[in-house]
């Protein structure tokens, strides 16, 4: 019990869980999800774990859910909501959405900005040769 509790507050901590929660009023049920999983996982006893059809060894994924945070929860719930298409296996597709976080977080957001900086760059030409009003 005490590596449960210990585990449960650092995940808290990590993700400033009341934070998430004021921010995300309608999607406590997906955070307590994510929550759930990601302790779940941190006291799993085998050695490898089987994410996205590769077993990883059990203290590498284990790392990687002792860094999320806040960032990495926001960045995993936008990504969450933003899927049209039926998962077969919710708990495999949120357990490898977290545990990738922090290798994508970095290159969704570029790409994000990216596209936002095109994007307007191409309104501004369009304005200026008078093509928008």
């Amino acid at each position: 019990m005490d590596e449960y509790n210990g585990y449960s507050r650092i995940i808290k901590e990590n993700i400033e869980w009341d934070i998430l929660c004021e921010s995300y009023p309608h999607d406590i049920g997906l955070l307590q999800g994510f929550y759930d999983l990601i302790l779940e996982t941190l006291l799993y006893k085998n050695k490898k774990i089987l994410i996205a059809s590769n077993f990883f060894p059990i203290q590498l994924v284990k790392s990687k859910f002792l860094k999320l945070n806040t960032s990495h929860i926001e960045y995993v719930i936008d990504c969450f909501n933003k899927i049209t298409s039926e998962i077969d296996n919710s708990k495999k597709y949120q357990l490898a959405m977290l545990f990738n976080a922090p290798t994508t977080i970095s290159g969704y957001y570029l790409s994000k900005v990216n596209h936002d900086d095109y994007n307007m760059s191409v309104s501004k030409k369009q304005y200026e040769q008078g093509k928008v009003n």
